[in-house]
């Protein structure tokens, strides 16, 4: 809804410029903006834990951005062989930091503690060289400035070093922080949003980095969106041979981050240093070790792998049942209907429109779809319409609920007015949130929910009060304009802080279209600390609430998100333009949100606004069908784009969308997979080939799981697509006998007609595939079919692949639970003998659903002649009429095989259970 509820389009690109209230350019760190001369060591010692303590006191205090802290602690600790925590706070008082209970994780010693045993300490100048023999990270320090680095022990690299004459020693003010590092200058960096980044994902010099969570529609660019995930990766290729780690600030206070090519800067306006790296030394080591610290990503169940469709003007329940009878039309798989605020009673959250959206009417609309597998989602703002009548709100203030400001809630204005907003942070509100979300299921059973607005979005500004005399708003001009009585709010240093962020150069005040910094949260805490975590502590009161319901597994999608909210939701990148930029922005974004441990995510598919063309939308179904999150949605003031307005686009949908489907059962794998280990589902090519640079600075290809590459038309009007092709066979995923054999990397152009999206699967996979259906319940339920694939013409060859199955529904994804089945696939060539066989764990629960394997498909044999002496688990089939034999030869699209004639070899009707071990053996004669 306007973005699901932004500002619309013409506002939106002009949001800082329009506003009145412009300051100053965000200094960029530099000589001549030296602040003090940093902090001086004064004392250090080993606690018992083996934690390295010490103190650091200011050598010259000064009042730039305020007075300094004169006396800091520092906490060291090795908390794993992989994972370096280096904790800066003041020594003496307390700080504000990222809640515990909401982001579990070790607490360094408390203020307390270091009283006690201060005395003990012993004073050192010397730099310490290591916490650990068995960690692969090093800690020194130089005492004086006080400066800190930290090393690779393998290889002596230098990952973050703080000394330098190029910019600001240490700096730790109340309400302004800043510590840099130097970097090598061929580095390769990631991570450090949410922002639209023009350049691609890979982090590019003199570009702004501020993490701040705004309700500012993703079509403006390099500017603080919806979202703070305060890490980058970091990837450096030295003598070939690459390494990965990563780094996180965990810090939810407003930050500019500024990259300048040879150093990294922060400047912060709270909280506490409080540094985590992370060894790598592979990109997927460091998303591993990185969500075992912030969280492992949520479990989704099956059917949101499917396609969804949405639309802010679904004006009532006919046109939504009418867009459901034309997918199934137009043959269009669909899994999941979604309701932006249509069905709400005057836009409030957890009513239902009884003219438009009739109760009874919408339960049989409901129990039609569940019968069929279909799902039905629908959206929630934070803000609580004020409103005396309202249930919600009666319960909400009965329950001391809201933000407060001077000791009332907070006023603030969305769609339905005037609002306030719950203060999640409050056990109270937690409860009182899941027993609404309750309420509301037992009205209507939802499957899910979307969780919209939470930055939070306000569309005031201020202190507001609610105006006497007039309608607010009136229901007669745009419904974001601020209709209450607001003044500014600058008397307080929280509304109006010494730093301006904003690393783009244009700042609006910090509570600009939020809550006001200086409200207050349950225990004192004020926003000015807790802003960007605000939709963070909505998604686990959702998780919460949800997983309450049936016992059956949530699925929530946050527009907000911060360090850790993969645990518990999937992401959407807001509001996007239908436009082929959008198209290309969004898989940098997609391929980011892998790395913060969000993996799963998509864009609102043809674009949020205005209208796509034709063209376009036939190229972005083609990319968003392998979005691990796959939905279309537009704004209410564009014409309808449903996939199948355009017959174009229809047919791109049924094909693309058509081989999502049977990909399902890999899709869910890798799903399983990123609970378990945090790898992303979508992934960059640097992810399997690290080594091979070239794809370092790639922003319009991309991996599903490790093997499988999409390379999509991204340009208007292009009929064929240059993609690159790291080392290795590939084979097309549409058509199996077209091969490219990329020997040392190469960039390869492959025809793309309109309705075609390029696909590759890679040497040494086995790839479980379905035969796919109109909706997930009903394609999962088809046979199975195995694609093996071996390097071209291999004698000697290795593939595997995996398959994850359970009960869905089930809140845990894990086996040992008796609803769940884990199966190996391995396979091997030497010399003309061909192996495919399995490995199963907990097979029972695939036998019970009587899945079975028809087809197995091996590709890349080298040899000529015909299959001999086919063995079943030992038995010779040779004779069993009902098992179909066929060979296929491959066509080079590409390079060359090591044989003159490269054969697929296809076994059907094999009818093996999925759920025991099994091996299929043959020999390629001569």
């Amino acid at each position: 809804m306007l973005s699901s509820h932004t500002l619309p389009p013409l506002l939106s690109l002009s949001f800082l410029l329009l506003t009145c209230f412009l300051y100053v350019v965000a200094e960029e760190p530099n000589l001549s903006n030296k602040i003090g001369q940093g902090y001086r060591l004064i004392s250090i010692k080993n606690a018992p834990d083996g934690t390295l303590v010490g103190l650091l006191q200011v050598k010259q205090k000064n009042n730039i951005y305020g007075p300094d802290i004169p006396l800091l602690r520092l906490h060291v600790k090795q908390e794993t062989e992989n994972r370096l925590r280096v904790h800066i706070t003041d020594a003496e008082k307390q700080r504000w930091e990222v809640p515990y209970n909401l982001l579990p994780r070790e607490q360094p010693l408390s203020v307390k503690q270091n009283t006690e045993w201060s005395w003990s300490w012993s004073r050192k100048k010397n730099n310490l060289i290591s916490l650990s023999n068995s960690s692969e990270l090093v800690f020194s320090y130089t005492s004086d400035p006080f400066s800190f680095a930290v090393k690779r022990k393998s290889n002596g690299d230098t990952l973050f070093d703080s000394s330098s004459n190029e910019f600001n020693t240490l700096v730790f003010k109340d309400q302004y922080l800043e510590i840099s590092t130097k970097l090598p200058k061929d580095v390769s960096l990631y991570g450090l949003g949410e922002n639209t980044q023009p350049h691609g994902m890979k982090l590019y010099p003199s570009d702004p980095y501020t993490l701040y969570t705004t309700n500012v529609s993703a079509i403006n660019l390099n500017t603080d969106l919806y979202s703070a995930h305060p890490v980058y990766m970091d990837l450096r290729n030295e003598g070939d041979e690459p390494y990965a780690h990563g780094v996180l600030l965990l810090n939810s206070n407003a930050m500019d981050v500024f990259y300048r090519g040879t150093s990294l800067t922060y400047k912060v306006i709270g909280g506490v240093f409080d540094f985590y790296f992370f060894a790598g030394p592979t990109p997927l080591n460091v998303v591993d070790q990185y969500t075992s610290l912030i969280g492992r990503p949520a479990p989704m169940p099956y059917w949101a792998f499917g396609f969804h469709q949405c639309r802010w003007g679904y004006h009532n329940l006919s046109v939504v049942e009418d867009v459901v009878d034309n997918y199934k039309k137009a043959k269009i798989p669909l899994d999941v209907i979604w309701n932006d605020d249509d069905h709400m009673d005057g836009h409030k959250d957890f009513t239902l429109n009884p003219t438009n959206y009739p109760h009874s009417k919408l339960l049989d609309f409901l129990d039609k779809i569940h019968s069929i597998g279909m799902k039905y989602i629908v959206i929630i703002d934070p803000g609580i319409a004020v409103n005396s009548s309202y249930g919600v709100y009666q319960r909400g203030m009965a329950n001391d609920v809201f933000i407060k400001y001077e000791g009332e809630p907070f006023l603030a204005q969305v769609w339905p007015g005037a609002v306030n907003f719950p203060d999640f942070l409050n056990p109270k509100t937690v409860s009182w949130w899941v027993d609404e979300i309750r309420r509301f299921h037992e009205l209507v059973p939802i499957d899910g929910l979307w969780i919209d607005m939470n930055e939070a979005s306000n569309f005031c500004s201020g202190k507001c009060r609610i105006p006497e005399g007039k309608v607010c708003p009136s229901g007669t001009g745009p419904g974001w304009i601020c209709c209450l009585d607001c003044k500014n709010i600058t008397s307080t240093r929280w509304d109006e802080p010494p730093y301006k962020i904003n690393a783009s150069g244009v700042q609006a005040p910090i509570g600009f279209k939020t809550i006001a910094t200086s409200a207050v949260h349950y225990n004192g805490v004020l926003e000015y600390d807790a802003h960007s975590i605000y939709g963070f502590s909505q998604s686990i009161a959702t998780h919460k609430a949800l997983q309450g319901l049936q016992g059956k597994r949530p699925f929530i999608l946050s527009r907000s998100t911060y360090v850790g909210s993969g645990k518990y939701v999937a992401h959407w990148t807001g509001d996007n333009k239908g436009t082929w930029e959008d198209l290309r922005y969004s898989i940098s974004t997609m391929l980011n949100f892998g790395i913060f441990g969000v993996p799963m995510v998509g864009s609102d598919i043809c674009g949020f606004y205005p209208a796509p063309t034709e063209e376009l939308c036939n190229r972005w179904i083609e990319v968003g069908a392998f979005y691990p999150f796959s939905r279309d949605h537009a704004n209410f003031y564009s014409p309808r784009q449903e996939l199948y307005q355009w017959e174009s686009v229809a047919e791109s949908a049924r094909n693309a969308l058509g081989m999502r489907y049977k990909l399902l059962p890999y899709l869910y794998t890798l799903n399983y997979e990123a609970h378990n280990s945090g790898a992303p589902i979508a992934r960059p090519l640097f992810f399997s080939f690290p080594s091979y640079t070239e794809c370092y600075d790639l922003n319009t290809q991309f991996l599903l799981g490790s093997s499988l590459m999409v390379s999509p038309v991204v340009e208007q009007g292009k009929t064929q697509v240059k993609a690159l092709f790291p080392p290795g066979t590939w084979y097309s995923l549409f058509d199996l006998t077209q091969t490219i054999v990329s020997k040392d990397g190469n960039y390869v152009t492959l025809d793309a007609p309109l309705h075609v999206v390029n696909v590759h699967l890679y040497q040494n996979t086995i790839l479980p595939m379905q035969q796919g259906g109109m909706v997930s319940k009903d394609a999962r339920m088809t046979p199975f079919s195995l694609i093996v694939t071996f390097p071209a013409g291999a004698t000697d060859g290795v593939a595997k692949g995996k398959l994850f199955l359970d009960d869905d529904e089930l809140p845990e994804m894990k086996l040992g639970s008796g609803f769940s089945t884990y199966i190996d696939f391995h396979a091997t060539v030497k010399e003309g003998n061909v192996k495919v066989w399995s490995e199963v764990q907990e097979g029972k629960f695939a036998l019970d659903k009587g899945w079975v394997i028809d087809t197995i498909k091996v590709l890349g044999l080298s040899r000529n002649g015909t299959l001999t002496e086919i063995e079943i688990d030992g038995e010779k089939q040779m004779n069993i009429l009902s098992v179909e034999v066929s060979t296929s030869q491959h066509n080079y699209l590409f390079g060359h095989g090591d044989g003159d004639k490269i054969l697929m070899v296809g076994l059907k009707r094999l009818n093996i259970p999925l759920g025991k071990n099994f091996a299929v053996t043959w020999k390629m004669g001569s």
